[in-house]
């Protein structure tokens, strides 16, 4: 055999070697494993994995609304603990979820809050435990890291929704029932602000690349799952549903976010692309900078899958419960993302 020919048959065998069912690195994701609905009466802890929590009362006002719910909520170990910015040391924050899963009193872990310091924990949690004790989680933020690292894990279904410190009103006690207590297969889209106007001046939709994907979702925050790139706690992106949202970032730093996910190969996995809000990310002062759309463009046409930006979850007061790890199915055109299936059983 010739040199070019050794080359060419050695290269077939490597790309073979990953590829299975057709698809580089399918293997890595996991079957999808739903949580057990909430009731009225459950038990739900609530943890703090990532930053401090430097009022009491805003704790207690979280229980209170959990409480108001009708569940019966749990404050763990080291809700209140303080090490520098982090709610307690890496291991007793880890502790606190690894004990929350494992208690078989204890029907769902909420987060109290996001910030920063849940990559921190990841290699202290049981990730056998989580597997064998499904239980509703949710939050989001910071919180991407542990919804994420979780699937990838165990392949249990999360829930990206309103924190325990998030606005609590009529319209999340509405999506928390739906999707966490009734199991309703949803339909999340922008909903139009009460005023006189004809058509949405907010809360608008913007389709980057039309038509209709179904996938199981993923991601959440960009900051924080640009960080998982190169970690095992980073799920397989092939045809994957990709949820993304940030908050207070500059336009360059969500560019340098996207340009990670896509140098590491995984936007051209993607089988679609669903960014809801980018909040307080203003663009830089002078005509030298690029727009957030024009940003948008440049990573998420050239993937010709279907996407759009502007739904309504992240950091805004009505923020939607979307699951992590489920299957879904988008409409960019019309701006939708529906559960194929109920994401509790």
């Amino acid at each position: 055999m010739d040199r070019r020919a050794f080359i060419k048959a050695s290269a077939a065998g490597l790309v073979a070697s990953q590829l299975v069912g057709g698809t580089a690195f399918a293997a890595r994701s996991p079957a999808s494993t739903l949580p057990k609905r909430l009731k009225q009466g459950d038990t739900v802890r609530m943890v703090a994995p990532a930053s401090a929590s430097f009022k009491h009362d805003d704790v207690y006002i979280a229980k209170e609304a959990f409480e108001a719910m009708g569940l019966k909520v749990e404050l763990g170990q080291h809700v209140f603990d303080r090490h520098g910015y982090l709610a307690g040391k890496d291991e007793d924050r880890a502790a606190d979820i690894n004990r929350a899963f494992a208690d078989e009193s204890v029907d769902g872990v909420i987060c109290i809050r996001g910030g920063w310091g849940c990559n921190r924990l990841l290699p202290y949690l049981d990730f056998d435990s989580i597997k064998q004790n499904p239980k509703v989680l949710m939050g989001y933020s910071d919180i991407t890291s542990l919804m994420n690292a979780v699937y990838a894990k165990t392949g249990m279904v999360s829930f990206h929704g309103p924190n325990g410190f998030a606005y609590w009103g009529a319209f999340q006690e509405e999506q928390a029932r739906k999707v966490l207590f009734d199991g309703e297969a949803t339909t999340i889209r922008n909903y139009k602000k009460n005023d006189d106007t004809l058509v949405m001046l907010s809360n608008r939709i913007n389709t980057i690349t039309g038509g209709v994907a179904e996938g199981v979702t993923v991601g959440g925050n960009l900051t924080v799952l640009a960080s998982l790139v190169g970690t095992p706690y980073l799920p397989d992106m092939t045809d994957k549903i990709l949820i993304l949202e940030d908050v207070g970032e500059s336009i360059y730093r969500i560019d340098r976010f996207l340009s990670t996910l896509h140098l590491a190969g995984h936007l051209d996995k993607l089988a679609g692309v669903v960014f809801g809000h980018c909040t307080d990310c203003d663009p830089q002062k002078g005509y030298g900078g690029f727009t957030l759309a024009e940003v948008f463009e440049h990573y998420f046409k050239p993937l010709n899958v279907p996407t759009y930006t502007g739904a309504q979850f992240g950091h805004i007061r009505d923020n939607h419960i979307i699951p992590v790890g489920a299957p879904v199915r988008v409409d960019a055109d019309e701006g939708t993302v529906t559960l194929l299936k109920p994401a509790v059983v």
